[in-house]
């Protein structure tokens, strides 16, 4: 990577799936024009085309060069930009598939019996209408009545915005 001779990198480990990600959002705002931004690949950069082509618009509007190192191609050409249309049309393809795939395999598992769902409470509503009323009276603490739901802090929080407490 020193080949590169990069001065600040942006590290993120979250999905590409949506531009909701803090260093994607920190590396957007740091970038001045004539630098150049280098991603492992589209992937990493946005799994949507159309959030993908918005990021390299963006770019392209500050006068910032864009490549990929796995692609091996730049978004200065037209070769690169034909070639980025291309591949994150097959990215968001695959993000598609993956999801259908796995809602078909919950679907499955559903028929099954073997795909539940989410565990049911590990308290019943006359348990969580003494708890409440305790918290509400300061007669039990947060962290107490956790315990005896069996559950965290925040889950108790949680409950309490809920029903308005």
């Amino acid at each position: 990577m020193e080949v590169y001779k990069i001065d600040k990198w942006f590290s993120e480990k979250v999905s590409g799936k949506n531009t909701d990600r803090p260093k994607l959002k920190e590396m957007l705002e740091f970038v001045r024009e004539g630098d150049t931004v280098y991603v492992m690949d589209w992937s990493r950069l946005s799994r949507s085309t159309v959030d993908l082509l918005r990021i390299i618009e963006g770019l392209a509007h500050k006068k910032v060069k864009l490549v990929s190192i796995k692609e091996n191609f730049d978004t200065s050409t037209p070769t690169g930009r034909l070639m980025l249309n291309l591949i994150a049309s097959i990215n968001e393809f695959e993000r598609q598939n993956l999801l259908e795939r796995q809602r078909e395999g919950i679907e499955i598992a559903k028929n099954q019996g073997k795909y539940i769902g989410r565990k049911p409470n590990k308290y019943n509503e006359e348990q969580l209408r003494a708890i409440i009323t305790g918290i509400a009276n300061k007669t039990i603490t947060v962290t107490e009545a956790s315990r005896r739901l069996g559950v965290t802090r925040a889950t108790v929080y949680n409950i309490l915005k809920k029903k308005g407490s």
